[in-house]
């Protein structure tokens, strides 16, 4: 089972500060980090989740998070052009996989991930996005299709998270919502504080 509250963090002083808060559950998602870098961030992930009882999933770097010793990946459509998917699960690592519209749900679920994820929910300021927002319906509707865990991501607030558990979905992933919000630590804690009620958050 997935945790309910799953933070989207840019890099591994982020994967730091939310870990020590009781998260248990992290993506390291590094869009802008250099190559040489992504070793280093993902052993120092890795090693502050540890410490915290926190699984960490690595985005898009399934080679470096194979060679780091990470058990868990996600990646994107444009990912799944390259990864080798087949080595990701002779490692041992679970998989999560971005889906935006029925062709790619299909794709996804021929890799058998433990996880899909649907977005953008609502409208996000996160990046540009080719997609309009999925909507409530549109969470209930991969619920019923996927038959796995659902994460809903894009635009969610600690204040739309209600309708989006309640629309079916397992997890919600939060990027601005924490990582731009003028008290992190303390929106955290709030995050924390009502996943709760939608049952206990466990990975």
């Amino acid at each position: 089972m997935l945790a309910k509250f799953y933070p989207v963090v840019p890099d591994a002083e982020w994967v730091e500060r939310l870990a020590r808060l009781g998260v248990k559950l992290i993506q390291l998602r590094m869009k802008d980090a250099a190559p040489a870098a992504i070793p280093a961030a993902i052993a120092r992930s890795l090693a502050a989740c540890r410490e915290f009882g926190c699984e960490l999933v690595v985005n898009d770097y399934w080679r470096e998070a194979i060679d780091c010793g990470a058990v868990f990946v996600h990646l994107g459509q444009g990912d799944l052009d390259t990864a080798d998917t087949q080595a990701i699960r002779r490692a041992g690592m679970k998989l999560g996989i971005s889906t935006h519209s029925h062709e790619e749900l299909d794709r996804a679920l021929r890799e058998a991930p433990d996880y899909v994820a649907l977005g953008p929910v609502y409208e996000t300021k996160l990046k540009v996005m080719p997609w309009a927002p999925q909507g409530l319906a549109r969470v209930s509707e991969w619920k019923a299709l996927a038959k796995r865990p659902l994460v809903a991501i894009g635009g969610i607030t600690l204040e739309r998270a209600p309708a989006v558990f309640e629309a079916g979905a397992d997890s919600i992933a939060v990027v601005t919502d924490v990582v731009a919000h003028a008290g992190p630590e303390r929106r955290t804690r709030d995050w924390l504080a009502a996943a709760k009620q939608y049952g206990a958050a466990s990975t």
